[in-house]
C-alpha cells in the first residue's frame, strides 16, 4: 500500500500570508497545505480525506500547475455533485488482479488515489492490477498518480473518460471529454512522467480563466457558432479543440470508450470514468536492466545534438519536477489573489 501522512497542521485562521503583488498571495508550503485542508473540510470531508485531497493539490501547486492546484477547490465546491449525498468508497466486484470501484459520489482526488492504493498492492502480490473507479468525479493530475505507481517500482496507466467539453473537428458542441492519458516509469534516475490532455486546453485552465476573466489562448476553442473564439463563456457553449486534429480526436474517441471499463456510461452523470493500471516489469525483464535501460534512454534523448539556440532537450515533467524542487528549497508558494480570497470566504456545505 502507499503510506499517506496526514500532518497536523494550523487552521487557515492562523495563517501569516505575504502579499506577492496585487493580484496574488503568497504562502508557505504549510500555510498552503492548511488553506486547502480547511477549505476541503467546509465541503463536508473528514480531516483525513481532506488531508489526502489537500496533498494532491499542494502538489500540483508545487509543479507550478495552478489550474491543478487550490482553485481546483473552487470548481468542485460549484459542481451540483458536490451537495449530492456521498456514500462510503466501495469495491463491488474484485478478483487478485481487478477492482472496480464506486466511488461513492465522492471527488476524484479521494477515490483515484485509494484506487491507486489497490492497484499497487495488487500488482506487488499478482505482477499486474487494472481498477476501475465510477460514480466520482474531479481526479486532478493524472501524473500524481502514476507517479506513485513508478516509486513502487510499477509501471503506471491511468485514463479518465470525463464529462462532455470537447467538440469533435468540425462539430460546433461538445460530444467528448477533455480525456487525459498518463504514464509512470520506474527508472534509476526516478520516475519517468507523461501526462496530457487530449483537449488542446485543460478543463480546469478554461474554468480558472474564465473564474479570472482571461482569455483563452488562440486555436483552442469553438463557439456555439463553429467559430474559433478565445471567450471561455463561449466556449463553455461550443467546445474545446482536441490536440493535433484527427489524431487527438481519435485518441481522446477510445479513451471515452475505455472509461465504459470502469462503469462510466452516456448518462450525463456517468461520463467519468477513471482506470488505473499497474505493472512489475519483472514480469517480463529484470527491474534492475529496466530501470538501467530507462535511464539510459533518457540520457541518449537528452545528448541528442541540439538546433541552434536550444539549451536543452528536455523530457517530459523534467520541468515540474525542477519546478517542484524549487519551490520546496524556498518553502512558498504563489496563488491568485481572487482564489485566495474566494477559498477563505468559502461557505460549508452540506450534501443533501
Amino acid at each position: 500500500m502507499i503510506a499517506f501522512r496526514q500532518p497536523n497542521y494550523p487552521k487557515i485562521t492562523a495563517i501569516d500570508m505575504q502579499r506577492a503583488s496585487g493580484k496574488s498571495v503568497t504562502l508557505t508550503i504549510d500555510q498552503a497545505r492548511a488553506l486547502a485542508q480547511d477549505a476541503v473540510e467546509r465541503l463536508g470531508y473528514a480531516a483525513a480525506d481532506a488531508a489526502v485531497v489537500a496533498d494532491h493539490l499542494v502538489d500540483a501547486e508545487l509543479c507550478g500547475y495552478d489550474y491543478s492546484g487550490l482553485a481546483k477547490i473552487l470548481n468542485v465546491a460549484e459542481n451540483p455533485r458536490c451537495r449530492k449525498p456521498r456514500r462510503p468508497i466501495t469495491i463491488t466486484k474484485e478478483t487478485p488482479v481487478s477492482a472496480l470501484i464506486d466511488g461513492g459520489n465522492h471527488v476524484g482526488m479521494l477515490s483515484v488515489y485509494r484506487a491507486t492504493e489497490i492497484a499497487v498492492a495488487k500488482a506487488r502480490q499478482s505482477g499486474i492490477a487494472v481498477v476501475g473507479v465510477h460514480d466520482t468525479f474531479n481526479s486532478g493530475r493524472g501524473a500524481y498518480y502514476v507517479e506513485r505507481v513508478a516509486q513502487a517500482d510499477l509501471v503506471g496507466i491511468h485514463f479518465v473518460s470525463a464529462s462532455m467539453r470537447v467538440a469533435p473537428p468540425g462539430g460546433a458542441q461538445s460530444a467528448l471529454g477533455t480525456n487525459p492519458i498518463a504514464f509512470g516509469v520506474p527508472s534509476s534516475r526516478g520516475p519517468l512522467i507523461f501526462d496530457m490532455g487530449t483537449a488542446a486546453i485543460m478543463g480546469s485552465d478554461l474554468m480558472l480563466k474564465e473564474r479570472l476573466n482571461q482569455l483563452l489562448p488562440e486555436g483552442v476553442a469553438v463557439g456555439p457558432d463553429g467559430h474559433p473564439t478565445r471567450d471561455p463563456q463561449l466556449a463553455h457553449k461550443g467546445g474545446l479543440l482536441t490536440f493535433g486534429g484527427y489524431k487527438g480526436f481519435g485518441l481522446s474517441l477510445i479513451i471515452q470508450a475505455l472509461g465504459l471499463l470502469a462503469g462510466a456510461a452516456s448518462e450525463t452523470e456517468k461520463y467519468y470514468g477513471f482506470v488505473i493500471l499497474a505493472l512489475d516489469p519483472g514480469l517480463l525483464v529484470p527491474l534492475d536492466q529496466f530501470k538501467r535501460e530507462v535511464s539510459r534512454l533518457v540520457e541518449r534523448v537528452k545528448a541528442t545534438p541540439r538546433a541552434p539556440g536550444v539549451q536543452e532537450i528536455r523530457i517530459p515533467s523534467e520541468r515540474s519536477f525542477r519546478e517542484r524542487e524549487q519551490r520546496l528549497r524556498a518553502g512558498v508558494i504563489t496563488i491568485d489573489r481572487e482564489v485566495y480570497e474566494a477559498l477563505t470566504a468559502l461557505q460549508p456545505i452540506r450534501c443533501a
